[in-house]
């Protein structure tokens, strides 16, 4: 089968919780981009992987999982309250997530890949990407969308929020950020950002 060889970019999609990186992420699937949802993989992977559910037992105890499920509401509740813990959980999670996704990049065909997490600058995977993009939302938005998706507390999600980067300091770090505040359209910013990395993967690949 013919293939058509590019010089890929690796592109990542971060974002606070509730910012709408799932979203954004969406829009450049539509337009034909493979995505790698690093935060969805996590989650399988601890519900697949007996060696990790092992590990996650050891850590958290034999509620972690319930019927063979992971128990995600008795973990969540302990990692949200003690970032002790959170960092823990992370230790085992995220160096088989970053190794999954560069193995998922490396048998993609496409101009760039999208990787989607929460948690780039935390777990150090942002060194991997050419170029970082932050989804950007003022906080009442986000609590807003996060109580209305999970059904949960304003004070849950504050919780949830402290766990991770200001969202200020994050979208610093993010070489372009795409703003999600109800107030601009989506579409429009997203396709900016296509069309130069399909220009920059084509000049690459000429090079």
């Amino acid at each position: 089968m013919f293939r058509t060889f590019f010089f890929m970019l690796k592109i990542g999609i971060t974002g606070g919780i509730g910012s709408g990186k799932s979203i954004v992420s969406s829009i450049f699937k539509v337009l034909g981009i493979p995505v790698f949802d690093a935060d969805t993989y996590a989650k399988n992977i601890m519900q697949t992987d007996d060696e990790l559910k092992a590990a996650v037992i050891d850590l958290f105890g034999e509620a972690s999982y319930q019927h063979g499920q992971l128990n995600r509401k008795y973990i969540a509740e302990i990692v949200f309250k003690d970032p002790i813990q959170l960092e823990k959980l992370n230790a085992l999670v995220h160096p088989a997530t970053i190794k999954a996704g560069e193995e998922w990049a490396a048998r993609q065909n496409s101009p760039y890949t999208i990787k989607e997490a929460a948690l780039f600058f935390e777990s150090g995977s942002a060194e991997g990407m050419d170029y970082i993009i932050g989804v950007y939302a003022p906080q009442h938005i986000r609590i807003n969308r996060v109580m209305q998706r999970d059904g949960v507390s304003r004070e849950e999600v504050l919780a949830r929020m402290k766990r991770q980067i200001q969202e200020e300091v994050k979208m610093r770090l993010c070489d372009y950020v795409v703003m999600n505040d109800d107030q601009r359209l989506l579409i429009p910013q997203i396709l900016q950002l296509h069309d130069k990395f399909i220009l920059e993967s084509k000049q690459q690949t000429h090079e």
